[in-house]
């Protein structure tokens, strides 16, 4: 059976990704020529409004053969408003790629990627990428990856410089293992022998020699042939460095140019020597479900993970499976153990479902690894009356798709709330509800989504509630819980003996209460509600119970009891040192205060804190008063007290 290894590239935005995974299907010869991101041509990048933007939204899936392994391989989002797409790719792969570009080092995603990679234990080949500009130094890039990945680079590929057409460019491509110089010929590389009197030699030589001893740490044998004086060969070489590479000491490397095809072939030589097959999957399990699509013609798409090997006549009842390129299908008779399909299901699918053999749920992990904090919300409302079951279900379907996304449905108002990540998140779910499921809403303006908090213990208030011979009664306390604390509990005696019914209706009642809030800017958190005492007499229904449990919190709680905590942000900018000043005052006028200051007196940098509700438009700010010449990041510190 053919080997299989599953890989994701991981970056910072704009580092190469979707370049790279062009021209690693290309060099596969998996398509005929390398799609451009600038001309919105990437095979990667199917969706409208990736192909608009120039950023890879959801994660692509493409296959390619190489040394006789099958890979499947994931090119992931690299902005942060979609970070919920990375943790799911990763849950199906033991390989990684991280992008490290030359131009702007590790920046503030490359070190959010690298971490996640080794707390998930997956080993990662470095691509040092837009080598293709001499400007840019190799070395120094290596230094800033072992300073601030903490791990030793070992290069396995060097690019060379000539001269052409009057501009000094990169002509080829020394690859240390096999010892060999890869030109380009129609567009990929081609290896050809180095002469002993070829001045390259010494340099391949050298970095042979740096291979060999950092091997040395981790296989006897490599390490007695060092120490005799002896040749290690390539292939022992090559066995002491997939040993390496599951380590945390070292970091494998290659350097070169996504977009002029240069350092390609030896990165895929690399990914099949030094990456870990799938691990062993339990006998009972089909698989599991790692990423949820829609296909307009064909509805619910679930991205499936074989953990068994199936032909076509065992797939479980009106189970469909397809061979997923990008935005293609092609359907399959035979599923393969490690390898990833796409599923059509009879039936809904949740993410992180594993499957029995026979089609059943077992359990759910899911993927996300990450809890993801929306922090916009947009009211969103049909422009239509009869649309609201559609874009209802269409709005459910979406929040199943990306876990980062939620709703709170207001049915009695005719309104979601949506809650986003960020403003690039809102406006391709806004996007995505209009093309692909054909929804006309309205949407108002995003507003930043406060967390409320308890200033004191309240209570007990008592509130009861009758209809006709049915009747309620109940008392009600809460109290805060501590900062660090999201949670909303519920305690009390009487919840001991209580019937399930009931219990499930107090509950309902006063986490929907909390969802909404109390001033309108988000939801209250971090509260223990007790009940006191609960009487109901007659059968009473759960509506009943959520009616009177709804108004005594109404009761307990009002405006004056609330402490708003509103986001504050970590921006991270580099820009030229002539629009320093500018940005510098830009940051200030917004409440930001500035922590950090660097730079080397061409390129400067900031790091700033920020509240969240003064970032509005500014991208278009820096786009525009740096002509696109800066670049910025921004993470969540934390909740920090307003006062007004």
């Amino acid at each position: 059976m053919q080997p299989i290894r599953n890989i994701a590239i991981l970056a910072h935005v704009d580092a190469g990704k979707t370049t790279l995974s062009e021209r690693i299907l290309f060099t596969a010869g998996e398509v005929r020529r390398p799609g451009d991101v600038e001309d919105g041509l990437a095979t990667m990048d199917y969706l409208p409004e990736e192909r608009e933007r120039g950023i890879t939204i959801e994660a692509g899936v493409a296959h390619f053969e190489w040394r006789n392994i099958w890979f499947n391989f994931i090119d992931t989002p690299g902005h942060v408003d979609f970070g919920a797409e990375v943790d799911m790719a990763l849950s199906s792969v033991e390989g990684a790629i991280l992008i490290v570009s030359a131009a702007d080092g590790v920046e503030t995603q490359t070190l959010s990627a690298w971490k996640k990679l080794r707390k998930k234990g997956i080993r990662t080949l470095v691509y040092i990428n837009k080598l293709d500009n001499p400007d840019f130094s190799l070395d120094e890039t290596l230094i800033a990856i072992e300073e601030h990945l903490g791990a030793r680079p070992v290069l396995l590929s060097i690019p060379e410089y000539a001269q052409i057409n009057g501009a000094t460019k990169i002509a080829s491509e020394l690859d240390v293992i096999s010892g060999t110089r890869l030109i380009q010929s129609e567009g990929k590389e081609e290896a050809k022998k180095l002469s002993a009197k070829d001045p390259a030699a010494a340099k391949l030589q050298g970095a042979y020699a740096e291979a060999v001893e950092a091997a040395s740490e981790f296989d006897d044998e490599i390490l007695s042939l060092a120490m005799d004086g002896e040749k290690v060969p390539p292939k022992t070489l090559i066995r002491g460095l997939a040993e390496l590479c599951a380590s945390d000491k070292y970091v494998l490397c290659y350097a070169g140019s996504a977009k002029e095809n240069f350092g390609v072939r030896s990165l895929m030589t690399g990914l099949s020597f030094f990456l870990p097959p799938p691990p062993k999957f339990p006998a009972n399990c089909l698989g599991e479900v790692v990423r949820l699509r829609h296909f307009s013609d064909m509805d619910e798409i679930a991205l499936f993970r074989s953990m068994a090997n199936l032909s076509s006549e065992k797939f479980p009842s009106d189970f469909e499976f397809f061979r997923l390129k990008a935005s293609t299908l092609e359907p399959v008779q035979q599923i393969v153990a490690g390898d990833i399909y796409a599923l059509r299901s009879p039936k809904p699918l949740s993410l992180g479902s594993r499957l029995s053999v026979k089609g059943n749920v077992l359990q759910n992990s899911g993927t996300s690894s990450e809890v993801y904090d929306p922090l916009l919300q947009t009211h969103v409302e049909c422009i239509r009356a009869e649309d609201y079951t559609s874009v209802e279900k269409s709005l459910q379907l979406l929040t199943r798709m990306d876990p980062s996304v939620r709703i709170t449905p207001h049915p009695e108002a005719g309104y979601w709330v949506l809650h986003t990540v960020g403003e690039v998140q809102l406006e391709v779910v806004m996007e995505r509800l209009k093309r692909e499921f054909g929804c006309d809403v309205r949407a108002g303006s995003p507003e930043v989504m406060w967390l409320e908090r308890l200033r004191k213990k309240l209570g007990p208030v008592e509130n009861s509630f009758q209809a006709g011979p049915f009747k309620v009664e109940l008392s009600l306390s809460a109290k805060p819980l501590s900062e660090s604390e999201k949670d909303i509990r519920l305690s009390g005696e009487f919840l001991e003996e209580a019937p399930p019914e009931i219990l499930a209706g107090i509950r309902s009642a006063l986490l929907e209460s909390a969802e909404v809030g109390f001033l309108g800017k988000g939801p209250l958190v971090g509260v223990e509600f007790q009940i006191g005492f609960f009487d109901c007499e007659g059968s009473v229904s759960v509506p009943m119970i959520k009616k009177a449990c709804s108004d005594a919190v109404i009761k307990l709680i009002h405006a004056s009891d609330i402490v708003l905590y509103e986001p504050y942000m970590e921006l991270s900018l580099e820009c030229p040192a002539e629009y320093a000043g500018m940005l510098s005052g830009d940051i200030q006028s917004r409440e930001g205060k500035i922590i950090e200051i660097g730079g080397d007196g061409i390129m400067h940098s900031f790091k700033a804190e920020l509240p969240l509700r003064n970032l509005f438009g500014y991208a278009t700010s820096v786009r525009s008063g740096c002509k696109g010449r800066a670049q910025y990041s921004i993470r969540l510190l934390g909740y920090r007290v307003h006062n007004i």
